[in-house]
């Protein structure tokens, strides 16, 4: 009996959708190494071994992939806060437990964070929309931490989009002095944010 092909909902099979992940990875190192806007389609072609035929059928435009890139970064993001919440905990637990997460993303995407958070403005029309949708929408998820912390007494009150602003710079700039394997691990740089971060909105006895 012949093997039935799993596909997802665009109806692409599971080794289209891994060789398409491959490509996105290896595309951000050149992103990351050369910049966006200096790197053209040649260059991510020879990087992928492949030619600009089977460049669109995977991806697209160079825009596309480069939203591809930000969609790899905030899935792995939002499916870290999925977890954070169903660990459950204090808020000042779960203020940890999110910085942990992202610090993770940040060790092993290094490549798909820089071009996270210097190539953004280069998305437009829905590409532009659809990330600043998908960045608010964990920003709320922070912001929800912030909140039931004030409502339980372990936060003082404090404007909590601007605690969320200051929070995300805190851990997103890591990756400019921190590597995976380095002296710190993801566990020891989140506990000692959140300890540093905490201690300067906690409720004061």
């Amino acid at each position: 009996m012949p093997q039935t092909r799993v596909k997802d909902k665009q109806g692409k099979s599971a080794k289209w959708q891994a060789r398409r992940h491959e490509i996105v990875d290896a595309s951000a190192k050149v992103f990351a190494e050369r910049g966006y806007h200096a790197t053209s389609t040649t260059e991510l072609c020879e990087a992928n071994g492949i030619g600009k035929g089977a460049l669109y059928y995977y991806i697209g435009s160079k825009e596309q992939l480069l939203a591809a890139i930000h969609d790899r970064v905030m899935d792995e993001v939002m499916l870290g806060a999925d977890r954070a919440d169903l660990a459950g905990g204090t808020p000042t637990e779960q203020l940890m437990m999110l910085g942990e997460e992202l610090l993770d993303v940040i060790f092993r995407f290094p490549d798909h964070v820089w071009v996270f958070l210097h190539d953004f403005p280069a998305l437009t029309g829905k590409n532009a929309e659809s990330f600043r949708q998908r960045r608010r929408a964990y920003e709320r998820r922070v912001e929800a931490v912030f909140q039931r912390g004030i409502e339980s007494g372990d936060f003082r009150p404090t404007d909590t989009r601007l605690a969320v602003i200051a929070w995300l710079g805190m851990h997103n700039y890591t990756y400019l002095s921190l590597r995976a394997g380095g002296h710190f691990s993801v566990k020891e740089v989140a506990k000692s944010f959140a300890d540093i971060f905490v201690w300067g909105i906690a409720t004061r006895t």
